[in-house]
């Protein structure tokens, strides 16, 4: 297997509360692979502790590939919609990352916004406002331009939350034809009826790893079981109960 992101002992907290804790795990390069736990597991906190957006208490995350750019889809309840931009001007913040301070986006940059605009189906919404479109399409517009920035690397929390089933097929689609190109894929999701169909890889956590690795192998009645506790009931089975 190889590896693409690799985290040991890792723990997180907020304020004073554990959030996550002893995280040990390896994610597989040209995967996709689903983050999966209840409400207040970790999911997102894990997330954005890969990307470099969370501060942590302990650990070390290790990406294997020098200082490649992370995409990032974030949820879409932590968006500010009414902020004044169109489709195409949300696509092309894509494509800054690779500018440089104070340059212009070139003929090149403005073509790939058109091309990933187009692969998501939004071609004639290019001149919209953001805060204009449904929940599906905005969701697509923010896929668009992770997409936009080319990178090896696509990290996407809860992306079918509040869509509609078109644009879940979609970017079930796309992120499908990234991973066979190479590209790794990693999904916070919460549906558990669709993690066979959607993912190669899960990982199944509350609070720390309860396991991690093919679907097939891993998403299994028991760890499910487990990963699904009640917090309390968790812990004595782990002997972390006092």
């Amino acid at each position: 297997m190889s590896i693409a992101i690799r985290i040991k002992n890792l723990s997180v907290a907020y304020d004073i509360e554990p959030v996550i804790w002893n995280v040990n795990l390896e994610i597989e390069k040209g995967k996709i692979s689903a983050i999966v736990g209840p409400n207040g597991a970790g999911k997102s906190t894990l997330l954005k502790a890969i990307l470099g957006l969370q501060k942590t208490l302990t650990g070390e995350i290790e990406i294997y590939n020098d200082n490649e750019i992370l995409s990032y889809v974030p949820q879409n309840n932590s968006i500010d919609w009414d902020f004044p931009a169109t489709v195409f001007d949300v696509v092309l913040m894509g494509r800054y990352h690779k500018l440089g301070w104070f340059k212009r986006p070139t003929k090149k940059d403005k073509e790939i916004a058109r091309e990933v605009i187009k692969l998501v189906k939004l071609e004639e919404f290019s001149n919209r406002q953001i805060n204009d479109l449904s929940g599906g399409q905005k969701q697509r517009v923010f896929l668009a331009r992770a997409l936009a920035q080319e990178t090896n690397f696509y990290l996407l929390d809860e992306p079918f939350q509040g869509v509609d089933a078109m644009s879940e097929k979609m970017i079930v689609e796309i992120l499908k034809k990234l991973s066979k190109e190479g590209k790794t894929i990693v999904v916070v999701h919460h549906d558990l009826n669709t993690v066979k169909e959607y993912f190669d890889n899960v990982i199944l956590i509350n609070k720390n790893i309860i396991s991690s690795g093919k679907v097939e192998d891993e998403f299994t009645d028991t760890n499910i079981k487990l990963t699904y506790l009640e917090r309390e009931s968790y812990l004595k089975q782990r002997g972390l109960y006092k």
